[in-house]
């Protein structure tokens, strides 16, 4: 989708660059013929429990932390398909993609409940350590599963490959030179419930002074 296509007038790749290297939140509408969703995309190192609790209350969708496929296969973390021994894993046919980018759920062992914001962006902030320096033994000491946080492995070639709301967001992240963690949660409408309009994204975006780009954008610029 060019910008002439675009609902709103979004910034550019290099606004969402400079803003995700400051460790500012990023909004990232995919696009209209994908998932149509705008996420609100944090680098994982930088979140606390005040951004934990923009995203439930700004956003409204799952938080999730994606990680590259070179982390996720250091750490031995599967898709969560191709491990759930359950009939409902079967004939996983999805509208907007080939797969699901969905792996395990953890929580950090320094957690209680694991659902508070204090305990999810504990474990958020351990994630990005966690994909600095990648350590399977390690984490295995550090994080135990199931838990509140929701993991997600990028495709090995990233936006070559797969252009969601995972990729584009560890693209994001490797042009900021920030660790190859990110949060990702989506913006719901609370009157409809269904994905948050872009020109609604775009509002938010500009009254909470944040960067709200499309996917297009960093597609053209980022590969």
């Amino acid at each position: 989708m060019s910008r002439s296509e675009s609902a709103v007038d979004a910034d550019s790749a290099a606004d969402a660059v400079a803003a995700f290297a400051r460790g500012d939140p990023v909004l990232v509408h995919d696009a209209a013929d994908r998932e149509g969703e705008t996420d609100i995309v944090y680098p994982a190192g930088v979140v606390d429990p005040a951004a934990v609790a923009r995203l439930r209350n700004d956003a409204g969708g799952l938080v999730c932390v994606a990680l590259s496929d070179t982390v996720a296969d250091a750490l031995g973390l599967p898709f969560m398909q191709d491990v759930l021994d359950h009939p409902t894993a079967a004939d996983h046919e999805l509208g907007y993609d080939e797969r699901s980018s969905f792996s395990i759920t953890v929580n950090h062992r320094d957690t209680f409940t694991g659902i508070t914001d204090e305990d999810r962006s504990l474990t958020i902030r351990e994630l990005a350590d966690a994909a600095a320096a990648p350590d399977a033994d390690g984490f295995a000491d550090e994080f135990r599963s199931p838990g509140h946080v929701h993991l997600l492995r990028a495709a090995p070639n990233l936006l070559s490959d797969r252009e969601g709301h995972t990729e584009l967001g560890i693209a994001l992240a490797d042009a900021a030179d920030q660790p190859p963690a990110v949060v990702v949660c989506e913006m719901l409408d609370d009157e409809t419930g269904a994905a948050l309009p872009p020109t609604a994204a775009r509002t938010y975006a500009d009254r909470e002074g944040l960067v709200y780009v499309e996917g297009a954008s960093l597609l053209a610029d980022l590969t």
